[in-house]
């Protein structure tokens, strides 16, 4: 079984405050990278695909308001852990109101954010990350097999409950793959039933999923469905943004096994 390397997980700056250095040192101190965001239109589908372990918000900015309350009110985003840092204290009482998760006065960022981060950010960790490894190393139980067969005949509607039982009866960390297949074959229903935009919000909340998963799992190659959601969610959103409303259903790919290639 494959794993993919872990670099530093990212957190995410909206804008670029006069703090901004000073927050940059304090996350990579945290071992967490930095990207900025300035655009409304990337900002939850970078969310999505970053699947940060924390954002801050310019509490400065006229329209921070915004950029706390879009990601919360949407089921595959609204875990994020959010941090407005604002130049006024009094700020703060607004800022929770908004959605945020905690508020930080700007004078008090050094003092605070390590504390901030420790608390909330949502960090790797290792002993899960062991179990998970040492959990996708064991065989695909039988329902999840057939959960795969049904899905790879276009039955994804059968597939649903099958890897729904599987997910909830699951403890351990693998169950991320159960609902990871889950949520796509649900995606890929919504899509042969004419539902393009609950096809794209199943897909967007399966990426939560996918985050900590190895590229191999229980035997299904996990990177390849990654790129094959990836693909149909492109095609989904392309063809709304065109006004489309015929998918070619030829992107729907199967789930592959890892060791045959199938």
């Amino acid at each position: 079984m494959s794993a993919p390397a872990n670099p530093q997980p990212p957190a995410i700056l909206i804008g670029t405050p006069p703090w901004s250095d000073e927050a940059a040192r304090l996350l990579h101190e945290a071992g967490l990278s930095l990207q900025h965001v300035r655009e409304r239109g990337k900002y939850l589908s970078r969310l999505v695909a970053a699947h940060p372990a924390l954002v801050l918000v310019d509490g400065g900015a006229n329209d921070w308001a915004w950029w706390v309350t879009a990601p919360k009110v949407r089921q595959e985003t609204r875990r994020i852990p959010l941090v407005v840092v604002g130049p006024d204290p009094d700020q703060a009482a607004a800022a929770l109101r908004a959605g945020a998760d905690a508020f930080l006065a700007a004078q008090e960022l050094a003092a605070r954010l390590p504390d901030v981060i420790r608390e909330m950010a949502r960090l790797p960790d290792p002993a899960r990350r062991a179990w998970l490894l040492d959990q996708c190393s064991e065989p695909m139980p039988p329902p999840g097999l057939e959960g795969i067969a049904r899905f790879n005949a276009g039955e994804f509607y059968a597939q649903h409950d099958l890897f729904e039982a599987l997910w909830v009866a699951e403890p351990g960390p693998v169950r991320d793959l159960y609902r990871a297949i889950l949520q796509v074959g649900v995606a890929y229903h919504h899509i042969t039933r004419g539902n393009p935009h609950g096809a794209l919000k199943m897909l967007r909340r399966s990426a939560q999923w996918f985050a900590a998963l190895p590229d191999t799992c229980r035997g299904v190659d996990v990177r390849q469905l990654r790129v094959d959601a990836a693909v149909v969610e492109a095609a989904l959103q392309a063809m709304l943004d065109a006004g489309r409303s015929e998918f070619d259903t030829s992107l729907l790919a199967p789930i592959r096994f890892a060791d045959d290639g199938s």
